[in-house]
């Protein structure tokens, strides 16, 4: 039976910091000088520890501030999203109402009625 080797995490960062800095020139060799014996072990170290395991990722710090007023802001998101949604259906609602209204007083162009409407209302200021 194989027997397992664990590795304390500043002697993962010691074989890490020797192949960034070049003091060995490649995965293989660091095995070797090291006396690690798992084929992937190493390169997993390097994903982990390595310097390079950063690119690609975004790290973001935030302050306390920041966050709450991060939160403050979604949750005025969320509200003006309901006073929209709110707003939309009242909005068809009446929109509705407005067809049934015309359709009871014989009013077969209801976009002519408005502008008909509307221009009176304004000769009446």
């Amino acid at each position: 039976m194989k027997e397992t080797i664990r590795y304390s995490e500043a002697y993962k960062m010691e074989v890490v910091r020797a192949i960034e800095e070049g003091a060995v020139g490649s995965i293989t060799q660091a095995r070797a000088k090291y006396g690690i014996g798992g084929a992937t072990t190493v390169g997993r170290w390097v994903r982990e520890y390595g310097k390079n395991h950063l690119i690609g990722k975004v790290i973001r710090v935030e302050t306390a501030d920041e966050k709450s007023e991060l939160k403050k802001l979604k949750q005025r998101v969320k509200v003006l999203e309901k006073t929209l949604c709110d707003s939309t259906i009242d909005l068809a609602i009446e929109r509705a109402y407005i067809d049934i209204l015309a359709e009871k007083a014989g009013v077969e162009d209801l976009s002519a009625f408005k502008k008909k409407a509307d221009e009176q209302r304004l000769k009446g200021r």
